[in-house]
């Protein structure tokens, strides 16, 4: 029963097969093998169109570089107040970025309210030197509770951001759940939206190790490899990433892999509600569940062997009335490896707890 976070799942067997299949031999070192190329065309069909693709070891890695990528001298990154580059990424977008600063934007549901973005250009418009300037956006698809961005609020979003020329960044770790959520192509939540680069996380997802940068300009390439190569971001057997890739992309596994992941969030979400004994916070649109539960049910559920973890309460957010004080936030989250057994086994330890 491991809810803890889908990176905890391991990698699927198809994923295991191609590295095993790239694993003997010999190939050109630091990207420039075929098979990192077969990989950036493939990555191409997807979004349909030529991109260029840096592949780096973590989503830390491929949002700092976005960072780094958009910089200038007293740059200011806006994101959402509560997003993963933020609360998670321990100062990274910032040090790698060469000393550029992260601003919080607020909205409920983890998403930027484009009347807040509005505000805080607002601030800056005209410029005053002592504020620092803005010089892009990152959004996060799906995002840090759970819930995905249409794509009339992607559009919404980088509308804003163009009337400042400001480059727009996706950290899509969880890219591939917001794609079968929303049955939209990766195109039409990309760049046909305004986004101009996307984290093409793989690792939550049925990779071992496989993240990417996505640029939609090719000519901001030569840039972005002297980043990622200063940073120490560049792998020197790149093909085992790029095989990664092609096995995940091949027949849309990718895509039946988060698919499977959000059905058993939709039954984990389903049991849960049933159950009367713990309250969804709100629905769930990708691979994560929060609920609100009573603290002793908690303990005495994890000490049974289930796996989650607490959460704070997001801003926006307030307990409803018939949430007793002694309930905390909590968050559950399934994966590719999830299986129906550990739904039930969940619901009826729920049940007994």
């Amino acid at each position: 029963m491991n809810f803890a976070s889908d990176n905890w799942a391991g990698a699927s067997p198809q994923i295991n097969a191609a590295l095993a299949e790239h694993g003997g031999g010999f190939a050109a070192a630091y990207g420039s093998s075929d098979l990192d190329e077969k990989a950036r065309q493939k990555i191409g069909e997807i979004f349909e169109k030529d991109v260029s693709v840096l592949f780096v070891p973590t989503g830390t890695a491929a949002n700092s570089l976005a960072a780094a990528l958009i910089m200038k001298p007293g740059g200011i990154v806006l994101a959402h107040r509560e997003s993963h580059m933020i609360e998670d990424e321990c100062g990274a977008p910032e040090l790698l970025s060469g000393g550029g600063r992260l601003v919080g934007v607020d909205g409920i549901d983890g998403k930027i309210d484009p009347v807040a973005l509005a505000q805080v250009l607002k601030r800056h418009d005209p410029p005053f030197l002592h504020y620092g300037r803005p010089v892009g956006m990152s959004i996060t698809q799906a995002t840090e509770v759970g819930t995905v961005y249409r794509v009339r609020e992607i559009a919404a979003l980088t509308d804003l951001a163009a009337t400042s020329k400001l480059p727009v960044h996706m950290d899509g770790a969880r890219f591939a759940n917001a794609i079968v959520r929303l049955d939209k192509t990766p195109a039409e939540l990309t760049w046909k939206a305004g986004i101009d680069f996307v984290s093409f996380g793989a690792s939550k997802n049925g990779c071992w190790c496989a993240e990417a940068l996505v640029i939609f300009d090719r000519s901001l390439q030569e840039e972005a490899e002297y980043l990622r190569k200063r940073a120490g971001h560049l792998f020197s057997k790149s093909r085992f990433v790029a095989a990664q890739y092609l096995a995940w992309l091949e027949n849309d596994l990718w895509l039946d892999l988060a698919r499977h992941a959000n059905s058993m969030a939709e039954e984990l979400a389903r049991r849960i509600s049933q159950s009367g004994r713990v309250k969804l916070a709100w629905e769930c649109e990708a691979n994560s569940v929060f609920v609100y539960m009573e603290e002793e049910t908690s303990t005495q559920m994890r000490k049974a062997g289930a796996r989650f973890y607490p959460w704070h309460l997001p801003a926006g957010h307030t307990p409803p009335g018939d949430v007793p004080e002694s309930c905390g936030l909590f968050r559950l989250v399934t994966s590719f490896a999830t299986t129906p057994a550990e739904i039930e086994s969940f619901s009826r330890l729920l049940e007994r707890s």
